[in-house]
């Protein structure tokens, strides 16, 4: 379905994407892992063109996509993308998201497209949420909303970028179930996940990518049970992250700490390491842009070497750390290193040993 060569996207002097090829069958369900800020997301936005490449190509069925000429509005059609952000229509029923794309683009009778509507959402189990809107949905909600979205313009393939990434870990299961039933139905999907047991469990190929490119891939057996290079193994059975979403202004800080706090005291980390995670995650908190929802994620190897901070958040480019206040100078004096890249969204990354 898919063929890519030598894929290449750079920003400058920044090389994102290197050298990639792979193929993407019809059928298959392939889960792309791998640490923050390797390519994941860019590699596979590239798949329908929201990220341009620099270099190398992308067949779909056999047509070039880098190719001029090609109309990629009538591509993307057969490709459903998924977001961590939902992108649903607030203004609109849940009934009108997804009949619009139905009526607009695909000329169909809103009748018709009422119907479809319905059974999709059966599918995902919220036929009876058809007239609620989208803020009177819960995270988990919307994101199944937004699959079923998708599937109502009849695509081919399903793009999902990070889609548990921005739910409470309740509502993840109510998401991959709902994957794992297209799995089951033949869907051709390709998955960004940090889940690792849902990739396990759903997938007939891993791809693996570190520093921009395929590391390993394979079989979720073998990356999962026996990988063959050292990062794999090192990611695969010791990365221990922690994710919050913030997605508006009134979201419950409290809870946020709490649950960092314990999730230290599971992973048994040093008062010391708890107390400079917990500070970083508080101080940066406030500092995150109002106007549109952020991501903060707390990691660490199994040794507990190396600690991370990853926060995303959209709006302009801006580093929220190119700041006097309090909050910033004490995020600069806990940790050893802050790296800020910015492409439609602006990424954070803070280590410290």
């Amino acid at each position: 379905m898919i063929n890519v060569r030598n894929l290449q996207k750079t920003y400058g002097d920044l090389v994102v994407i290197k050298e990639i090829s792979t193929t993407i069958n019809k059928g298959e369900i392939i889960t792309i892992i791998g640490t923050s800020g390797t390519g994941k997301s860019t590699f596979l936005r590239s798949l329908n063109m929201l990220d341009q490449p620099t270099g190398g190509d992308i067949e779909f069925e056999g047509q070039s996509l880098m190719d001029k000429q090609v109309n990629i509005n009538l591509i993307r059609k057969k490709m459903g993308m998924v977001f961590q952000s939902f992108n649903l229509f607030s203004h609109l029923s849940v009934m009108d998201n997804l009949c619009i794309g139905q009526v607009k683009l695909l000329s169909i009778p809103r009748l018709q497209a009422e119907e479809k509507a319905c059974e999709l959402l059966q599918m995902v189990g919220l036929a009876e949420k058809a007239d609620a809107y989208p803020d009177q949905l819960s995270g988990g909600q919307k994101q199944r909303i937004a699959i079923a979205r998708c599937l109502s313009m009849n695509p081919e393939i399903m793009l999902f970028d990070e889609p548990t990434s921005a739910l409470d870990p309740t509502m993840v299961g109510e998401v991959t179930a709902v994957i794992k039933k297209l799995a089951q139905a033949g869907m051709t999907m390709v998955i960004v996940t940090h889940e690792m047991e849902f990739a396990k469990n759903v997938s007939t190929r891993i791809i693996y990518m570190d520093q921009g490119g395929i590391y390993e891939e394979g079989h979720p057996d073998v990356i999962f049970k026996n990988p063959v290079k050292e990062r794999t193994k090192a990611f695969i059975h010791r990365i221990k992250s922690y994710n919050f979403q913030i997605d508006s202004e009134e979201y419950d800080f409290i809870k946020m700490m709490n649950n960092l706090i314990s999730f230290c005291n599971m992973h048994a980390l040093t008062k010391a390491n708890t107390y400079k995670a917990q500070l970083i995650v508080e101080e940066l908190a406030p500092l995150l842009p109002k106007e549109s929802p952020a991501n903060i994620c707390f990691s660490f190897p199994e040794n507990q070497k190396e600690f991370s901070v990853v926060a995303e958040y959209g709006g302009d480019k801006i580093n929220i750390l190119d700041s006097s206040e309090l909050g910033a100078l004490l995020i600069k004096g806990a940790t050893e290193s802050i790296n800020h890249d910015y492409h439609e969204k602006n990424t954070l990354l803070l280590k410290w040993l």
